[in-house]
């Protein structure tokens, strides 16, 4: 399909305004927690070719592969709720000068996990962050508490010794975050209440080490934590201490989205990203699907988030392994993986990776060492529009000569009639681009569409070579009459 002159609107008129951008995006992702890993460990030894397929279709970034190119990787430093026991990276009471630290606490099948997936993305951005200090420098656990305010310094190296510790494995972090949820305390699984006040001082020691040890391009990531008080935590945390973060994080379970805006209103050049929320075991595909692009892949993303990511990335199809004893997910599964692997050697994704997956495929860079997309403007008229939710992005070449690539992904909800029965209805939608349109029908369900055009707009004939926007593609995710 080829844009062409303006003529009548369709039900719905998506206009997009790429002279309007806003920020990049830099990819999607999830958490490959250590159950995570585990799962997928016992996926390679079962079925490697299986295996191999899952981690292709999950991260190959390549332009034009069937994968969703996820580029981002969350990695806990030490244990989580999802992992097989309880550990940090230095277990040694009172071993200030780090002396005992070892990566290899964690389980071999973790870091084995990375490099793997690492083979396949080489734009892959590790997000690595702790649950919990280890136990010692709080009140001899890491289930619940804080840390003790001796422990600052310690703290700080024993944080820049994780940053060594993974880039010696060939992992260099893209960020570190201080502290996961600092607002949660959890006598059942790793975890730690910390002020404002106690990170601040952390992340302005560790910013220091990691500039004096070579690591200056290692973003330090603050708050991590929902969006209820996103007017609080992260603002005081930049009040005080803002020169040593480069931004905060927030996650899905409590507040909404929109508060995201509290935070980026006082501080506009401070990167947000969006870094957690999981699906539950047994709720509805296609209402979670809505949800997730109302709030998450599109959601979060109008509210100035550089990233979209879910929890943990595997997992059995009941949720599990999950750390003995833990209340996280209700205690006993609950929570989804992003894909299910089964023990008989064959996996399955859920509607949390279909969905994440045309966010992705949105903005990928085009060419190897080429950008990330950014949001541009966009905006939807027409008498169907409410049925609709769109995002729009551009995404930049690595020659000023090469178009550039311009993508819509579009939520079409228009799924029962007014009497609340299931009735799904295509809506016919005109696309305006440059002062020129084109009709596309889509049909209830997503649909991710691209073209190009050259990265500066020409005026004269509209229909010349160098004006005219040419569709590149797309795929969807169709509900039929039947569902």
């Amino acid at each position: 399909m080829n844009f062409g002159a303006k003529g009548t609107i369709g039900d719905a008129d998506i206009v997009v305004t790429d002279s309007t951008q806003y920020q990049s995006v830099q990819g999607f992702g999830s958490t490959l927690t250590d159950s995570a890993a585990l799962v997928l460990s016992q996926l390679k030894t079962k079925n490697s070719a299986a295996y191999w397929d899952l981690l292709k279709y999950m991260y190959d970034p390549t332009d034009g592969a069937n994968s969703a190119g996820f580029t981002f990787l969350r990695i806990s430093l030490g244990a989580s709720d999802f992992s097989a026991s309880v550990y940090s990276y230095d277990d040694s009471s009172g071993d200030t000068g780090l002396s005992k630290f070892t990566l290899n606490n964690a389980p071999s099948y973790l870091f084995a996990t990375i490099k793997d997936i690492q083979s396949i993305n080489s734009i892959l951005k590790p997000y690595i962050l702790p649950w919990s200090p280890p136990g010692w420098m709080k009140s001899g656990t890491m289930k619940g508490g804080s840390l003790q305010s001796q422990y600052v310094t310690s703290y700080a190296n024993y944080l820049l010794k994780c940053v060594q510790g993974f880039n010696s494995k060939g992992i260099l972090p893209y960020i570190i975050s201080i502290q996961n949820e600092p607002q949660n305390s959890d006598s059942t699984y790793p975890s730690t209440s910390m002020s404002a006040s106690q990170m601040g001082q952390i992340g302005t020691a560790l910013r220091t080490l990691l500039n004096n040890n070579g690591f200056g391009s290692v973003r330090i990531v603050g708050y991590e934590h929902n969006w209820d008080n996103a007017a609080t935590y992260p603002v005081q945390l930049m009040q005080s201490y803002g020169s040593a973060f480069s931004g905060v994080a927030f996650h899905c379970y409590g507040g909404g989205v929109s508060q995201q805006d509290s935070f980026h209103s006082k501080y506009p050049s401070k990167e947000i990203y969006f870094t957690e929320c999981a699906g539950t075991i047994g709720s509805d595909w296609w209402s979670d699907i809505k949800w997730y692009f109302d709030n998450l892949w599109i959601g979060a993303t109008e509210h100035n988030a550089q990233s979209g990511m879910m929890w943990s990335l595997a997992a059995r199809a009941d949720g599990s392994p999950m750390l003995p004893g833990t209340d996280s997910c209700g205690g006993s599964g609950g929570c989804r993986g992003v894909v299910t692997v089964n023990t008989d050697g064959t996996w399955s994704v859920n509607q949390e990776f279909i969905s994440m997956a045309h966010a992705s495929k949105a903005v990928l860079p085009r060419d190897i060492n080429g950008p990330t997309g950014k949001r541009i403007a966009v905006s939807i008229g027409g008498t169907l529009s409410a049925y609709l939710r769109v995002g729009a992005y551009v995404t930049g070449r690595a020659s000023s000569s090469d178009w550039n690539r311009y993508s819509l992904v579009v939520v079409n909800w228009y799924d029962h009639d007014s009497n609340g029965n299931w009735n799904p209805q295509s809506i016919r939608t005109t696309i305006e681009f440059r002062g020129q349109q084109v009709t596309y029908t889509f049909p209830v369900g997503v649909t991710t569409l691209w073209w190009y055009a050259p990265a500066t707009y020409f005026s004269g004939n509209a229909t010349s070579e160098k004006s005219n926007p040419r569709f590149g593609g797309g795929q969807q995710v169709v509900f039929a009459q039947d569902k």
